[in-house]
Formats: structure tokens, C-alpha cells, sequence
């Protein structure tokens, strides 16, 4: 089930709403369980006693943690590589079978769990928090299912921290002005999600799959930038609508993405990009690593050590771990630089710099395999002595397509939050005029996306195959 369908938006989420509003506090969190539970097992029954599992396990190493100091480093030691250990197996088992050429069918056809990335690091973060003191552990076992199966973040994110959310499973305010504020980002996630991504992941993926096979260096172009504002608007949108929904239930969880593609760094690019993810890495990886505390030489290492994670943990494939090098390689370029060179570059140039690395990043992103990667990389550069533009591909560069890509690379710079809704909210409308004409316009979005819904059978999510 996805945020972007009729049934979430006209069944489940209302009936959802209304029954954890009518029942007394003391049952919130267990009608908001019981849906999350539905919620999963719409979309992954096979896996279903796995996550279950999962909350068992780390509900009762959290306690064991809290118990003792003598041991305390081994069963954390124990309850992280027993997390690691299941989502290696269900992730990355198949991927090193083949790359070692076992034969064994089971593992090469073992299907993903859904959400597994995702609640694997929310336990991670609940046991490394309790030991760390920054928390205490849960002995509520209803509070702790629901923070790992919480459905607004369970299957795409954001990465959630327990620390973060701890007082709000116990102790969470219900304001009108929370839940309005949680219903305009929902619809403002739900239009980047239908108008924008879809739109423009049509186009991307009759590229990237070579839908009608050669296509010139401007075709490719155009898909690897479709692709750019796909994943953004199409992750950006999901988050939007887990933190909306997140904010109806009285949750505050953090934003998870800050207008990244307006970055004038690779640097700023990942402390705006799925910034949940960036942090937990941080915290959880680059820091105990060592950071940058050991030198220049231990910080590029620990750099290329956490990307080559990062790369690796969205997929099983050598497509992505070379996308976490090449991210960690632009980083280390810019910390030996120590900004001596970028600060009398012009911003544009620098945003242009960061637009073309970001966009070769994403085509061996999107790319199957590095050979299509290459194959890309050479058709954009003309490298490829076959360059002949199929017709078909025209129909789907239409003008409404060209609207929606230049809506959305104006949006993804800031060019509407920081310059258009800037200027009405200050110097043109008073507050109240703004706010109708606010509404309005979320109702005209809403609308505009529920009719893209009922008439496209075009609706995926990017970040569930991770």
C-alpha cells in the first residue's frame, strides 16, 4: 500500500484517523500498532513474523543492556551484528553467491522483505542510544513494536531515532494546528510525488531501459535529468507525506531534505540530501569510526568508509557501491581543499558543478549494471558513434513535460520557497489573504494529483526497492 493510492488516501488513513481519535488516550498507540501491522501486511505478508521478530528481539536485548555494565559492550556487540547479519542475508546473500558463482538457488532468488534497510537502522539506533545513555530502554512492548513499525516511516523513511522520538511514544501533544500543518505537507509531498516525479520518471525510464532503443546524446540528457528531479521529488514527496502523516498522530519527526539540489558543495549536497540517513551515518559509522579527529589521511579513509556503506545499502549491486565512491571521492577532493578553492568560485558556477556530479552520480544510480553506466556516460559525451534519435521518443517529450520538468528544477532550487512564496507571504498579501490563497492552492494540488492517481497506472516508489 502507498501513500499515492486510493485506498490509503480514502480508506485507511481516514478510518485510521478516526478510530485513534475516538478511543481514549491509553489505546492510541495500540490502534496506531494495529493499523502499522495491517499496513505492512498489505504489501509483505511472506515477511511478516520477521519484523515481528525483529521488535522481540531488540524489545529484549534493550532491557538486557540497561541490566548490566560489565557486559555491556558485548551484547551490543551481539544485538547490532545480529541486525546486520539478518538484513546481510536477506540483501546482500544473493549478490555474493553469484559474484562467487555459488550455485545455489535459494539464495539468488531470496525476495527482499520490505522496509528491511529501514527498521534494521531504527533498531540499530535503539540499541546504540541505550548504550550510549542517550536513552533509556523501552520496556512497553507496544511502544517499542511502534516504533519500529510506525507506518508513516516503516517502509521508505525517514530513519527515525529512538532518542528522537522516545517521550512522543509516551507523551505526545495533539494540537488542531499540528494536524492542519501535517495535512498541508501531506498534499504538498502528494503533488511533488504524482505531478512532479511521475511525470518526469516516465520519460527517465524510457531512457534508462532503452524502451525504444538508440537515442541521441540530447535524449540522454534529458533522461538523466528527469532521472535528477525523479528521485528527488519522488523520495522529497514520500517524506513529506511520512512526516504530514507523522504530525496528524502528534509525531514531530525531522525533515529530510533541505532543497539539496541549491547546495554549492558535494559537502552541503549530503547535509541536505536524505538528511536521516547522512546523520545516522555520521553518528553511527563516520564518528565512531574516529571522524576527524586522526589526521587528514584517517578522515578520507573513515570518508570513503562510510560512503562505500552508504553506496552498498541501497542496493546489492556494483552499480550503487560505485555511486557511494564516487560521492566519497568529490568529498574527499573538497576537505583536502578546505575551501580555499571553492570560496572564489562564483555560485553559479558552483551550482553547476554540483548539478553535472550529482547527475553522473544518479546514472550509475539508476543504471542496472556498470556496463549500462558506461554505456550512458558515452552516449551523453558522444563518446557512442551511434547517435540516432527514434521518433517514439518525441511523443514522450511533450510540452507538458517540458512545463513540469522546468516547474520542478525551479522548485528543487529554491526559486518558489525562497523567491516566489517569499515574496507573497511578505510584501504582497497580509497573512490572511496568504493563507486563503494557500488553501486554495492545496486544494487545487490535491485534486490535481488525485486525478493523476485515478487516471495513470505509472505510480512507483523508488526508495521501497531499497
Amino acid at each position: 500500500m502507498v501513500f499515492s493510492s486510493t485506498i490509503f488516501l480514502f480508506v485507511f488513513l481516514p478510518i485510521c484517523l478516526l478510530l485513534y481519535y475516538i478511543v481514549n488516550q491509553k489505546y492510541k498507540n495500540t490502534v496506531l500498532l494495529f493499523f502499522s501491522i495491517v499496513f505492512y501486511a498489505w504489501g509483505e505478508t511472506k515477511y511478516i513474523w520477521l519484523i515481528g521478530l525483529s521488535i522481540v528481539f531488540n524489545y529484549f536485548f534493550g532491557i538486557l543492556l540497561s541490566k548490566t555494565e560489565r557486559y555491556k559492550l558485548g551484547i551490543l556487540l551481539i544485538g547490532v551484528f545480529v541486525n546486520v547479519a539478518v538484513l546481510f542475508f536477506y540483501k546482500y546473500s544473493g549478490f555474493f553467491a553469484q559474484f562467487f558463482n555459488v550455485k545455489n538457488d535459494y539464495l539468488t532468488q531470496l525476495i527482499l522483505p520490505l522496509g528491511i534497510s529501514f527498521y534494521t537502522f531504527h533498531s540499530i539506533s535503539y540499541l546504540v542510544d541505550i548504550y550510549r545513555k542517550k536513552a533509556i530502554p523501552q520496556f512497553n512492548f507496544i511502544k517499542m513494536g511502534l516504533y519500529i513499525v510506525n507506518f508513516p516511516q516503516l517502509v521508505a523513511g525517514p530513519i527515525i531515532r529512538y532518542h528522537d522520538v522516545e517521550s512522543q511514544l509516551t507523551n505526545r501533544k495533539h494540537f488542531l494546528n499540528r494536524f492542519n500543518n501535517g495535512v498541508k505537507l501531506f498534499i504538498y509531498g502528494l503533488a511533488k510525488k504524482m505531478i512532479i516525479a511521475n511525470t518526469v520518471g516516465i520519460v527517465a525510464d524510457v531512457v534508462f531501459d532503452k524502451s525504444y532503443g538508440s537515442f541521441s546524446n540530447v535524449y540522454a540528457w534529458i533522461g538523466i535529468f528527469s532521472y535528477t528531479l525523479q528521485i528527488y521529488f519522488d523520495f522529497s514527496g514520500y517524506s513529506d507525506m511520512a512526516i504530514g502523516i507523522g504530525k496528524m498522530f502528534g509525531f514531530e519527526f525531522k525533515h529530510n531534505f533541505k532543497l539539496p539540489y541549491s547546495s554549492t558543495s558535494i559537502r552541503e549536497f549530503w547535509q541536505k540530501w536524505h538528511i536521516s540517513l547522512s546523520n545516522w551515518f555520521r553518528d553511527y559509522v563516520y564518528i565512531p569510526l574516529g571522524g576527524n579527529k586522526h589526521g587528514g589521511i584517517r578522515t578520507c579513509i573513515n570518508l570513503m568508509i562510510v560512503f562505500v556503506l552508504c553506496g552498498f545499502w541501497h542496493g546489492a549491486n556494483f552499480t550503487f557501491l560505485f555511486w557511494g565512491l564516487f560521492h566519497g571521492f568529490f568529498l574527499v577532493i573538497e576537505r583536502i581543499s578546505n575551501n580555499r578553492f571553492f570560496d572564489n568560485i562564483p555560485k553559479i558556477i558552483k551550482l553547476i558543478y554540483v548539478w553535472f556530479t550529482v547527475m553522473i552520480g544518479w546514472v550509475f544510480f539508476r543504471s542496472n549494471s556498470i556496463e549500462d553506466a558506461v554505456g550512458m556516460i558515452r552516449k551523453m559525451f558522444y563518446i557512442s558513434s551511434n547517435s540516432n534519435t527514434m521518433p517514439d521518443v518525441v511523443s514522450f517529450v511533450t510540452p507538458y513535460f517540458i512545463f513540469i520538468s522546468i516547474i520542478g528544477f525551479l522548485i528543487s532550487i529554491g526559486i518558489f520557497k525562497n523567491g516566489i512564496m517569499h515574496c507573497l507571504r511578505k510584501r504582497i498579501f497580509d497573512i490572511t489573504m496568504f493563507r486563503k490563497l494557500e488553501s486554495l492552492m492545496l486544494l487545487f494540488l490535491f485534486f490535481w494529483s488525485v486525478l493523476e492517481i485515478t487516471n495513470s497506472s505509472y505510480n512507483p516508489f523508488i526508495y521501497f526497492r531499497f
